[in-house]
């Protein structure tokens, strides 16, 4: 990885690129520790302490690089860009526009893109107008006053900031994908996942239990390459091209192999999961009711019903992003379409068939691979009573998208040097 690195900055194309992202990427990470107006900076770090930890300040503070805690310009994160990506795929299952859209390629998916945009705004106004009341209750109860008298025009101000800052975020995402390198929303949540990484080994080297201490660097080293192990490994279908006449052309056959990735989804369904469950404790925290009070508690991200949640939309996510992705009956006609066929499959319905009844059974392993992933580190640490700073959902989300990244930086190296390809 690092002679990759390396050999693309020998490409001034690719530096750019890559010298764009960290650039976009360093802009999001001023934002994270810029407060919004109106606030009082003191009294916001004298209350820090609250999301510190595995609760679910703590978890949305991880997911915003640490914004949420400074009470800044970027405290929401990109997270209700996410949320909003979720409903649409969702809808575009459910509503017949939507998924006549989708199936109408560029033009489509720019509308959906486009509608995804207007659910985000709207998101964000409303959990800004959440987390401004939120700032409030927990000033209230330090004896802190974050937001001073709450005046409209200050909650309008501090909305609009808020608001304007998540919509800032999302279009500088799409820049990274449009002008730079990888997936711009992923890695900016690789990037708040990355800027815990030091007060992580903190928590890590100050923990008093000495036996922790030890053994978490080889846990730590084991989750990773089962991940890695994971991610790359793929089911490779044969399939053989017959001779066929193209103009005036034979052109000749030829055998390849139809790659099906173990976990196809990615670290997409862990995202989702994540986003759902952190909904209904953010509600609890918003409201000093006894309710609201048991719903946070009940969906701790310690607890058992915050564990066993993630997992079920693990798997939900994980099968319904695989046939968001892949669809076999498509597979298959274009298979027949282009003269290719499986060995001993015959072309078209049985085709599909096939692929479908194979990726059920390679998403499957795969579904159980990012829940136990998600959950172990979580119940590992609930046993022991030790804390760490990242979680098995940090650990995916982080892993998946330097792979997906590095994956990309090749592709660009590949395009631009054929050197082993001559030899």
């Amino acid at each position: 990885m690092i002679a990759t690195i390396a050999n693309a900055f020998s490409v001034p194309e690719i530096r750019r690129k890559i010298l764009f992202t960290a650039a976009i990427l360093a802009l999001y990470r001023l934002g994270a520790v810029v407060p919004v107006p109106g606030v009082d900076v003191d009294a916001v770090k004298s209350v820090g302490d609250s999301f510190n930890g595995s609760n679910i300040l703590g978890f949305l503070n991880l997911f915003s690089g640490g914004g949420l805690q400074n009470f800044a310009i970027f405290s929401l994160g990109i997270m209700p860009y996410i949320t909003a990506s979720i409903i649409l795929q969702l809808l575009t299952v459910a509503v017949p526009t939507l998924e006549k859209l989708q199936k109408e390629g560029e033009v489509g998916q720019q509308k959906i893109t486009q509608y995804t945009r207007y659910l985000t705004v709207a998101l964000a106004a409303a959990q800004s107008l959440g987390f401004v009341f939120l700032f409030r209750t927990i000033g209230n109860q330090s004896g802190e006053s974050i937001v001073g008298t709450l005046t409209f025009g200050k909650l309008f101000m501090i909305m609009v900031t808020l608001t304007a800052g998540c919509t800032l975020l999302m279009w500088m995402g799409e820049l990274i994908t449009q002008r730079g390198i990888g997936n711009g929303i992923s890695l900016m949540i690789f990037a708040s996942i990355v800027a815990g990484l030091l007060p992580g080994v903190q928590a890590w080297w100050t923990n008093p239990d000495q036996v922790f201490v030890v053994m978490m660097p080889f846990i730590a080293l084991a989750v990773i390459v089962g991940i890695v192990f994971i991610q790359e490994g793929q089911r490779r279908i044969p399939v053989q091209y017959a001779k066929r006449v193209v103009g005036r052309r034979m052109t000749s056959g030829g055998s390849t192999y139809l790659p099906l990735r173990v976990n196809m989804a990615g670290v997409i369904p862990v995202i989702f999961a994540a986003s759902i469950m952190a909904f209904p404790p953010t509600i609890g925290e918003l409201s000093q009711a006894q309710w609201a009070q048991d719903v946070s508690a009940f969906f701790n991200p310690n607890g058992w019903a915050f564990i066993v949640g993630e997992c079920f939309f693990i798997f939900i996510f994980t099968y319904f992003y695989t046939a968001v992705t892949f669809n076999p009956v498509d597979q298959a006609d274009n298979l027949k379409k282009y003269g290719g066929f499986i060995p001993g499959v015959r072309p078209g319905r049985p085709t599909a068939e096939y692929l479908d009844r194979i990726l059920a059974r390679l998403t499957f392993p795969g579904a159980i691979f990012l829940a136990v992933v998600a959950a172990f580190p979580t119940l590992l640490f609930n046993q022991t009573g030790a804390n760490f700073y990242f979680g098995g959902t940090s650990l995916l989300i982080a892993i998946g998208v330097a792979l997906d990244t590095v994956k990309q930086l090749e592709a660009q190296l590949m395009m631009r040097n054929y050197e082993g390809f001559l030899k």
